[in-house]
């Protein structure tokens, strides 16, 4: 395992080595719920795949605060590991584990008993809300499971290490590849098989990264310890802007759902299907983000401020390159891509004229991460919430509303595609001109 030190070399060579598993790790990441939807969209047909669709969402939005928090692990950890400070690590490191196992506890209890009625409210059709509720409740169960590894892997990133958290995601992609069609189609489980596929999957890659760190640092004074304020005061000050960030965005996405929900069964399974072609093709750009975090944050922490130029302009060349020619690849094979997970042709047809739209408004998301993510690495997490707020609520909400009123079920993704140019406006005048270089973490 090599920590890689961002505060000396060659920025660009830094940021492409080090992104380069980033991508690779969430590309498998996807192809985890990717995997899983192909087996239930054609083992068990359009109905059961809108419910894992719908279910998947309402799941990550209940999570998201406590995935928000990962933000926070990656800001924390970088800066530290950029000052050297190693028993700051150690104690920041026990009271991550205490808040995360609370919190997951709490969300994975509450989210299984309340399934129900976070389905009703996001006004789930009739006849997808069965399944989707089972599939909603079991995935709850697993909460721990998924947030574990997730978190050891921020850690690992933090320090510099890209590489063993992508072995964490193929032996949990290994395992849902051969489980999803064995619980589903052998052992004739349905969406309970497609559910418990998905947490047998994480768990995997929980107990590997469990069974990695007790292998590779043993014996090196990690102890679980009772809180200190000043550890909690911080990790709140950053964590719960990063988790409300998360819940903002997440909870976006299923008002923009409910939207879809009201147009049809086909559109949910059409933009089911656009959703996770949408989120693959956008993996490189949160890759870019999650390194180039990582590589402030050292910066930033050893003081290195010059630097941090050369990170943006290294990440929007990186950036607005891959999502150019993503963007094309994407429009030019929207439909037989579509045709992956659904065959009926209203849902293919919503889904392929979704991502068609789309696929012009890429590059100006890829320039919302590089300016955001910048920013995150100093620890500038109130000013990213508003950004994400002004972009969701502000911004792509009411046009995605405002769209498909005028233009009908097009208009769903006119909106959301002109919401993103216009937020990256936002982000890059913050950018230039906020407040974020006098936010002092560690003194």
């Amino acid at each position: 395992m090599a920590l890689k030190n961002f505060t000396e070399g060659s920025i660009a060579r830094h940021l492409g080595r080090f992104s380069l598993p980033i991508v690779v790790t969430s590309l498998l990441q996807v192809s985890i719920q990717l995997i899983n939807g192909l087996w239930v969209g054609n083992l068990l047909g359009s109905a059961a795949f809108g419910a894992v669709t719908v279910g998947t969402i309402l799941m990550m939005v209940v999570l998201a605060f406590v995935m928000g928090l990962n933000q926070a692990t990656l800001t924390i950890f970088a800066q530290l590991r950029g000052r050297g400070d190693a028993g700051a690590i150690r104690t920041y490191l026990s009271t991550f584990v205490i808040i995360l196992m609370l919190l997951s506890a709490l969300i994975g209890l509450a989210g299984y008993g309340f399934a129900d009625v976070l389905l009703g409210l996001l006004n789930t059709p009739p006849a997808i809300i069965d399944e989707a509720q089972i599939y909603l409740q079991i995935t709850f169960a697993g909460t721990l499971l998924l947030v574990g590894y997730n978190f050891i892997s921020t850690v690992l990133r933090a320090f510099g290490d890209s590489r063993t958290p992508l072995y964490f995601v193929l032996l949990a992609t290994g395992l849902i590849t051969v489980l999803s069609p064995l619980f589903i189609s052998v052992f004739q489980w349905g969406i309970t098989g497609a559910a418990l596929a998905f947490v047998t999957a994480q768990g995997g890659a929980f107990l590997y990264s469990l069974v990695h760190l007790a292998r590779k640092f043993p014996g090196h004074g990690f102890r679980l310890q009772l809180p200190r304020w000043t550890e909690v005061q911080t990790i709140l000050r950053l964590g719960v802007p990063s988790g409300l960030q998360m819940v903002v965005i997440h909870s976006g996405t299923t008002v923009i759902l409910s939207l879809v929900n009201s147009l049809g069964a086909h559109a949910v399974a059409g933009f089911g299907a656009a959703q996770r072609l949408d989120h693959l093709i956008l993996l490189p750009a949160v890759a870019l983000g999650t390194a180039i975090t990582a590589m402030a944050g050292q910066n930033i922490g050893a003081g290195q401020w010059p630097r941090i130029t050369q990170i943006t302009r290294a990440g929007i060349l990186y950036t607005t390159s891959v999502m150019l020619l993503l963007a094309t690849v994407l429009y030019i094979w929207a439909q037989p891509l579509v045709m992956l997970f659904i065959q009926d042709e209203a849902s293919v047809d919503f889904g392929t004229r979704y991502l068609r739209t789309i696929a012009f408004f890429y590059p100006f998301i890829g320039l919302n991460f590089v300016f955001n993510s910048v920013v995150r690495g100093a620890g500038a997490m109130f000013a990213v919430l508003a950004l994400n707020v002004i972009s969701l609520w502000i911004l792509r909400v009411p046009l995605a509303y405002g769209a498909t009123a005028l233009f009908g079920d097009n208009g769903v993704a006119l909106g959301i595609g002109i919401s993103f140019m216009i937020s990256s406006l936002f982000s890059l005048g913050y950018y230039r001109w906020g407040g974020w270089r006098k936010r002092i973490l560690f003194k």
